[in-house]
């Protein structure tokens, strides 16, 4: 069960301080503050305004999410009448005024209420909220588009701290690990301390405004080689290795902790940073590497019409050995998966992606490399190796962005030609 975040916490408590007072009132309030010119007054108002905003229950904040799209947005006339007179006359001081004309006043709301003691906090969850009915409110795209354009601006990675996480770490933070963590569950404090041991490593991005809150950590485990199964990387029980006699630095888990903040991307620059604290602290470490999920893979091979996959629903197919057709089938569609399948003209798993717009390289599909239960039923078991080498990620990060094209090793490759699904396709093409 997950523990209430920071961000939670302050809305309840805001819920419970004020009372309610309805949408009519927190923008009242909010109208207020845009017209505030003065900074003293403004702190206050932003603060009146906040506590206002936070204290809607859930049909009322919909009602002032609508006022915020609706009655926050850019005049339609002046913005035609902007865009005219710089079509006549361009140059720079049309150009300043039609920016200023497009903007939305609510982006201006947002700095004013950011001016707030915890404003930034409140800002993050107010989007948090919003996020949550946004598939039921298209009409609000416009709203969290505002929203994301300036968290993007106040989470750039200038202003982001990184930082070593050990056990010496505050038991605030300790706690909110335990509590975000996505990728593998951490089952209590005897679980995290092995995860922080010296043959281990996790950092995170911190910023300013939220000193205690972890935006993105990353667990690394430092191995001889290149790990293949997650299970004994999470052994609780398991001797605690010499990080000296460490050759490979792998990366097992990657958490996004604060929702708010969807879509506004750290994790790029947290692994290649990590990388380069790693090989500073620990000169000989030759290989960077990830052992990933495949989150979407078994629901879309359940899909595929090929013989064979149907033992996956039998007892004991985990008791097949590598080399059997089992494996040797599913790792097959599994680089196909990740070559072929695409969303738009990308891959189709999101954690693909992910690494391959970082630059990484995909090197190895791992049979039974996540036997817990998610991994089974998520992905078959299979896990994936993707290899960060410093001297070649931004040029695979420009071939996967330009070119679409998805950097795999010979191995990965040959698994992918020999999939059934690639012979399919190849019959299809020439009939």
């Amino acid at each position: 069960m997950r523990v209430p975040t920071f961000l939670g916490r302050l809305w309840g408590a805001a819920e419970r301080a004020t009372g309610g007072g309805g949408a009519r009132k927190a923008i009242a309030h909010c109208r207020a503050l845009l017209s505030e010119r003065g900074e003293a007054t403004g702190t206050a108002l932003a603060h009146q305004a906040l506590g206002a905003c936070l204290a809607l229950d859930h049909d009322e904040r919909d009602a002032m999410f609508d006022a915020l799209t609706r009655d926050f947005s850019p005049e339609p006339e002046r913005v035609g009448k902007a865009a005219d007179a710089y079509r006549r006359e361009p140059g720079p001081s049309t150009l300043i005024r039609l920016q200023e004309t497009v903007e939305p006043p609510r982006q201006e709301l947002f700095r004013r209420l950011n001016m707030a003691p915890g404003g930034t906090a409140a800002v993050v969850e107010l989007r948090r909220r919003l996020l949550r009915g946004l598939r039921a409110h298209p009409e609000w795209a416009a709203l969290d588009f505002d929203l994301q354009h300036l968290l993007r601006s106040w989470f750039n990675r200038g202003f982001l701290v990184l930082e070593r996480i050990d056990w010496r770490t505050s038991a605030m933070v300790l706690e909110k690990l335990i509590a975000y963590e996505a990728v593998h569950e951490i089952k209590g404090w005897p679980d995290l301390q092995r995860r922080l041991e010296a043959d281990r490593r996790c950092f995170a991005f911190f910023h300013p405004a939220l000193p205690d809150e972890p935006l993105i950590f990353i667990e690394v485990a430092l191995t001889r080689s290149m790990s293949t199964r997650v299970q004994p990387l999470l052994d609780v029980d398991a001797p605690v290795g010499d990080p000296d006699q460490a050759r490979c630095a792998v990366f097992y888990s990657i958490t996004n902790c604060q929702q708010g903040l969807r879509g506004i991307s750290f994790g790029n620059f947290l692994i290649k940073q990590v990388a380069v604290e790693l090989q500073r602290e620990l000169p000989q470490l030759r290989s960077f590497a990830t052992l990933s999920p495949l989150p979407g893979f078994r629901p879309w091979l359940e899909r595929q019409h090929v013989a064979g996959i149907d033992a996956l629903a039998q007892p004991g197919w985990q008791q097949a050995k590598r080399s059997d057709a089992l494996p040797v089938l599913v790792q097959q569609l599994c680089a196909y998966y990740l070559l072929h399948a695409k969303q738009g003209s990308q891959p189709l798993d999101p954690v693909a992606r992910f690494h391959l717009g970082n630059g990484a390289r995909l090197e190895r599909i791992n049979w039974l490399g996540d036997t817990s239960d998610n991994g089974i039923a998520r992905a078959a078991g299979l896990m994936v190796n993707y290899v960060y080498r410093l001297d070649e990620v931004e040029r695979n990060h420009e071939l996967f962005v330009n070119e679409n094209r998805v950097i795999a090793s010979r191995e990965v490759e040959h698994l992918a030609r020999e999939s059934p699904l690639s012979a399919a396709a190849a019959a299809k093409a020439k009939a």
